[in-house]
């Protein structure tokens, strides 16, 4: 087990905790500063970057993801700078792929152009709704047509753009959806992230909704029409889903949340920030303290993480279930006995394949279309006792 994280790949995220508003439904860490001082952070990330390569030396590196918070909010400079220490620090594969997340009210075709010139060949941005009255209800700075530029300015910059879609939004129909959709799917992506609205705790949605104060959510059926519309209509465009709420053009898929999804190991740098990291055998989680200040503070001292929990077996095995299963090429049954050190029970899938849920290919377990939708009950039945 030692080498397993192989499998998955290494990644590196890291967390720009800053927005210029917070979102009604966001449960990131994200945090609204009238002043933010880009050289203390700066200098901050290189060495919690240097801190991190002394204890992964000589690994491969094949994606950065810089999220956020909202990270176009960054000086470009400070952009530039981590990624030339970033590949002094690791080997890098030949198509390190970096990714920077980006909300259209902070888009600049100067500020895009001097992300390119960074380093930076992928964009992520938050558009969220292609509908103004929707965009308002969610707390989005920017309209329909102000989304529509940006991501015009983002493709004139960067051969690979991706954007966030959130639908099951009040009083959407599904009639409003599929042409919303549609409309998205024309514009020149080759990855689109489609995440059906959820209802966090401890945020002002949260909030609005344990007073009954959200009204028009969709009810069970409608939301699983919903994401049967997505399907279909995602595959005829070719744009068929790699993961549940991702889809992407042959060769587009965002490496660095594979390298989540194939239970790889990553680090996770800046405030809030979570990891997976395998050392002398043992992998850890890892999780920085989410209070900016706190974890700026804790940088002189090498104190910015809480203290590190070391993953048994089981809960190991858990964990590539979890992420695994949320993939269309799904897991291999022979590396998660190897994981848990024992094999999945045979009972459990014989009963899910014998009512469509899943599909054993040779070493294979995937996911049917009907296990999607219900694939958090599909992966209870799984799990290890």
């Amino acid at each position: 087990m030692n080498s397993d994280w192989q499998l998955g790949g290494f990644g590196l995220y890291l967390h720009w905790p800053f927005c210029e508003a917070k979102c009604p439904y966001c449960d990131f860490n994200s945090h609204v500063s009238n002043s933010i001082d880009q050289k203390a952070w700066r200098d901050a990330y290189l060495i919690e970057l240097k801190r991190a390569a002394s204890e992964t030396q000589g690994r491969t590196l094949s994606a950065v993801f810089f999220g956020g918070g909202t990270p176009s909010l960054m000086d470009p400079e400070t952009v530039a700078e981590i990624i030339n220490t970033i590949r002094t620090l690791w080997p890098t594969s030949n198509d390190l792929e970096i990714t920077l997340e980006a909300n259209p009210s902070s888009v600049e075709a100067d500020r895009f152009d001097a992300f390119r010139q960074a380093g930076v060949n992928r964009v992520s941005m938050g558009i969220q709704a292609l509908n103004d009255i929707d965009l308002k209800r969610l707390g989005r700075l920017h309209n329909t047509n102000e989304a529509l530029a940006a991501f015009e300015i983002a493709r004139s910059h960067f051969d690979r753009v991706s954007f966030d879609l959130i639908y099951g939004r009040q009083d959407q129909t599904c009639a409003a959806w599929e042409k919303e959709l549609k409309q998205a799917l024309t514009m020149a992506i080759d990855h689109i992230s489609l995440y059906q609205l959820t209802i966090e705790n401890g945020t002002a949605f949260g909030d609005r909704y344990a007073r009954g104060k959200l009204k028009g959510l969709p009810n069970e059926d409608l939301g699983a029409d919903m994401f049967q519309v997505t399907q279909e209509i995602c595959e005829t465009f070719g744009m068929p889903a790699y993961e549940v709420s991702n889809h992407a053009r042959d060769g587009a898929q965002s490496r660095h949340n594979l390298i989540y999804w194939r239970y790889g190991d990553y680090l996770g740098i800046g405030p809030g920030a979570h990891g997976r990291l395998t050392l002398n055998g043992t992998k850890f989680a890892t999780e920085c303290y989410s209070n900016p200040k706190r974890w700026l503070d804790g940088v002189a001292n090498g104190l910015t993480e809480r203290p590190r929990q070391s993953l048994s077996r089981k809960d190991q095995a858990i964990e590539f279930l979890l992420m695994g299963l949320r993939v269309k090429e799904g897991i291999s049954l022979s590396r998660f006995a190897q994981i848990n050190g024992a094999p999945l029970d045979q009972s459990a899938i014989d009963h899910l394949v014998d009512i469509s849920m899943i599909h054993v290919e040779k070493d294979r377990l995937i996911v049917l279309d009907q296990g999607v939708m219900i694939l958090n009950a599909v992966i209870e039945s799984l799990l290890p006792v």
